[in-house]
């Protein structure tokens, strides 16, 4: 379009009259008011981060990809009714979860809506769900938003793995708002961990993911309570396409399972358990009942979701079946592929502390080098010793297995176990050492 031409557009000429300088407020933006902002949209807690801070420099290049120009994160905390989050009615407790996360996006997307209006450039990613799932299984989020609330001064993470304000516990749900502006005044991290360290989410977790010790199975806790997320739907699409018939699906699937998965397909996807954020006490508004009588704690809150009789999808050979197998007898489990499947080595590399089993390793002493070839190229040590997984890029000290492998039919070997023997025949995967190992390996890392 020619400049006279556009000068005339009627749009033209009414940003022109237009006094667009005065729209901005000056930076930085006061604190208080940016606070209170927060506050009147519905967030019962609010704190500011600079994009600077050590805290989340390992986000800040995807940041800074989402809102180009971002200076501050805003992270806010909206409360839930811990009751309903308690109950071992987990249809009241899944309410609560969309209820209060739909609130959640909404009052983000009500502060970015008032910035937006005064010429500052904001955005509010998803609380939880929808995510960037074109890039699942690796790292499908915009914003971590838990190390941004620890960082802004909102809680600290508990031994669940769960952010517990110091006020509310770990009743909350968490949002972040990206702006292009300063603030005047940062927050930063309480002093103090409100965690108890009481180990009643160690005591209540139906599958074992949280150790007394402080460890973590991510895996265990993603198979089961992420089971209508993600990768468990991929799981059932598969036994769907695998049935022969109608029959042979009611086989692999019951219809109580099938009516979940609807519910969760029509309504929203449902977390199975979350009992360690059920029995936490933590926090000034929580603990009061929990410290007057604890029996009565572990009677009302505690005992109903560990007797509770239920499914929990477990991956076959993990150390969450045996963890149920010993702790839960009213429990029944159901095996269920492993979803964490990687598509690239890239992935793998990461993805391997996620789905290390650490007690099948618990007679291991084993060093091995991975070379892979093909599609991708890379080396990387797999160290396994006294029930600790250590993955290191390039080839370090001497193997007791070395590996080989064309990088697709590696992956391809990853789910399907069986084509081991035609890929070695094949010598797309070569061995130099014991190839029980490889066996033993493998029992780490149950798919």
């Amino acid at each position: 379009m020619a400049r006279n031409k556009l000068e005339d557009h009627p749009t033209v000429v009414q940003a022109r009259r237009r006094d667009r300088t005065a729209a901005r407020p000056a930076e930085p933006l006061d604190a208080s008011w940016l606070r209170q902002l927060c506050l009147d949209a519905g967030a019962d807690d609010v704190g500011f981060v600079e994009i600077d801070r050590p805290d989340i420099a390992d986000q800040r290049e995807d940041l800074s990809a989402a809102l180009p120009g971002v200076r501050t994160l805003i992270s806010f905390v909206t409360r839930m009714n811990r009751e309903n989050i308690r109950t071992p009615a987990r249809s009241v407790a899944n309410l609560e979860f969309h209820h209060t996360g739909d609130h959640t996006n909404e009052i983000g997307r009500h502060v970015v809506g008032e910035l937006e209006a005064m010429g500052v450039r904001a955005i509010n990613p998803a609380m939880g769900f929808p995510m960037e799932m074109d890039k699942f299984p690796r790292k499908a989020w915009v914003v971590s938003h838990k190390p941004v609330a620890v960082a802004a001064g909102l809680g600290k993470m508990g031994i669940h793995r769960n952010v517990i304000h110091p006020k509310f516990g770990n009743f909350i749900l968490l949002g972040t708002i990206l702006i292009d502006a300063e603030v005047s005044e940062y927050t930063r991290p309480i002093e103090y961990n409100p965690c108890l360290e009481c180990k009643l989410c160690v005591t209540a977790c139906p599958t074992g993911a949280i150790a007394s010790d402080g460890h973590f199975n991510f895996s265990a806790c993603y198979t089961h309570n992420y089971r209508e997320f993600m990768g468990g739907f991929g799981d059932w699409a598969e036994q769907v396409a695998e049935s022969r018939d109608a029959h042979d699906y009611r086989a692999r699937v019951s219809d109580s399972e099938s009516a979940s998965m609807w519910q969760s397909l029509s309504f929203g996807a449902n977390y199975k358990a979350a009992y360690c954020m059920s029995v936490c006490p933590a926090g000034e508004d929580v603990i009061g009942p929990w410290l007057d009588d604890r029996k009565a704690h572990l009677t009302q809150v505690v005992r109903p979701l560990m007797d509770k009789e239920e499914t929990v999808y477990v991956v076959p050979g993990s150390d969450a079946e045996q963890h149920v197998a010993d702790r839960f007898p009213n429990k029944r489990t159901k095996h269920v592929a492993m979803s964490l499947r990687a598509n690239s080595i890239d992935g793998l590399v990461e993805g391997l502390p996620l789905i290390f089993q650490r007690e099948q390793a618990k007679d291991m002493s084993a060093t091995y080098h991975f070379t892979f070839t093909g599609d991708e190229s890379r080396q990387i040590t797999v160290t396994i010793r006294d029930r600790e997984l250590d993955v290191a890029d390039g080839h370090h000290g001497e193997p007791d297995l070395r590996i080989t492998a064309d990088t697709r039919t590696w992956l391809r070997f990853l789910s399907k176990p069986s084509l081991l023997a035609w890929a070695l025949v094949r010598r797309q995967i070569k061995l130099q050492g014991p190839p029980r190992l490889l066996r033993d390996f493998g029992r780490c890392f149950p798919s």
